[in-house]
């Protein structure tokens, strides 16, 4: 293929990826979920129309907050005697996609800033002026979305990816797992290595780290791997850029790192997935079987020929160790062409799975029922 055959493929397909995730279907349009596939018992509704809808948390008294990437706000979602409302509580954001809730506040990723609305259920109609309580992130757009989550130890728990497809960046902010305490207080790095994660969680039991982790574009169809990782301890190194997968140099890099020596993946995913958000199931209205294991929701390829992804799969893990994985939910892909995209899932009181879904402009209820 000739350079400005390369070139224009190039221009053509990031154009796709960065148009890709806006709403793409109209809020008065019903949605076809009728062609998800779930096992059998399973059932998936549309819970809300909400534009861009990303990152996911819930509060102590039930509302669901929900970030964007492309709309700038963040929307909470309440629900009285079966009739859902969805407030927009903040705009004009740099891509607010994560959210966190504790005692009572509303953590927002915004790039380089996190911000803090407190009381907010008790003020969704008037949420007021957020306090910033950290400003020191890079201010890099390129993977510069935050999904954020608070872990077992309190702390509140923030990514930077890499501000590029393949580059060395400073190892001290960029590719890396950070954590600070919910005053914005003590910022340290926990892991290095990490290319782009935008979704983890904490295993129910051993309380470990495990996040999903966006392979590097351009090295084919089939390579590299992306990946799902577990990070039991603070300073371990999962191999961006020098190495992706566990036995995959970087064309570029990779004479410069063993990778026998970097930390591999606790499960290689298909190539371009584009894996984002993880939960561990800790519900009850699912067959036990499905309890403390991980599902993960595949945002859909765009470096790639032909689409994959576009589901979520269900990840089974046995004595903390990966065993197997299978497709949970298919059916927003059909025939190369796209009309909804997975991002991230929570798991509900009462057993229930949401599903966000950026590119429907939806979020999804999975639940379950004895057959």
């Amino acid at each position: 293929m000739s350079f400005m055959k390369t070139l224009i493929r190039f221009i053509i397909t990031c154009a796709f990826c960065f148009v890709l995730p806006a709403a793409a279907q109209s809020p008065d349009r019903a949605l076809p979920l009728d062609k998800i596939k779930l096992p059998t018992g399973f059932s998936i509704e549309q819970w809300a129309e909400v534009p861009n809808a990303r990152g996911l948390t819930l509060g102590k008294k039930g509302t669901v907050f929900a970030g964007s990437m492309s709309e700038g706000k963040v929307y909470a979602i309440t629900e009285t005697d079966g009739t859902r409302k969805v407030r927009t509580i903040a705009s004009a954001l740099t891509t607010p996609l994560g959210v966190a809730f504790r005692d009572g506040a509303l953590y927002v990723s915004a790039v380089e800033r996190i911000l803090r609305f407190d009381d907010i259920e008790d003020k969704l109609d008037q949420p007021g002026k957020p306090v910033v309580i950290f400003d020191n992130f890079p201010n890099e757009k390129h993977h510069g979305g935050k999904f954020i989550a608070f872990g077992p130890d309190g702390l509140l728990y923030a990514p930077v990816g890499a501000p590029c497809n393949i580059c060395e960046p400073d190892p001290e902010r960029f590719a890396l797992i950070s954590r600070i305490k919910p005053d914005g207080t003590g910022h340290e790095v926990y892991a290095y290595g990490v290319r782009n994660t935008v979704g983890f969680d904490w295993h129910p039991e051993t309380k470990e780290l495990w996040f999903t982790d966006n392979g590097r574009d351009w090295m084919g169809d089939n390579l590299p791997p992306d990946e799902l990782n577990r990070a039991p301890k603070k300073g371990m190194h999962f191999g961006y850029p020098f190495c992706h997968g566990s036995d995959t140099p970087d064309p570029k890099f990779g004479a410069k790192r063993d990778c026998n020596k970097l930390t591999p993946p606790a499960a290689k995913l298909d190539p371009h997935v584009a894996p984002l958000g993880m939960r561990f199931y800790t519900g009850k209205m699912f067959p036990a079987e499905y309890r403390n294991n991980i599902f993960v929701a595949e945002h859909g390829s765009w470096n790639r020929r032909n689409k994959v992804g576009y589901r979520l799969i269900l990840v089974r893990i046995n004595n903390n160790k990966v065993v197997k994985q299978e497709v949970f939910a298919e059916g927003w892909l059909e025939q190369e062409n796209p009309w909804g995209r997975p991002v991230d899932l929570l798991v509900m009181p009462d057993g229930a799975l949401l599903v966000s879904d950026d590119y429907a402009g939806a979020i999804y209820r999975i639940s379950y029922k004895k057959p």
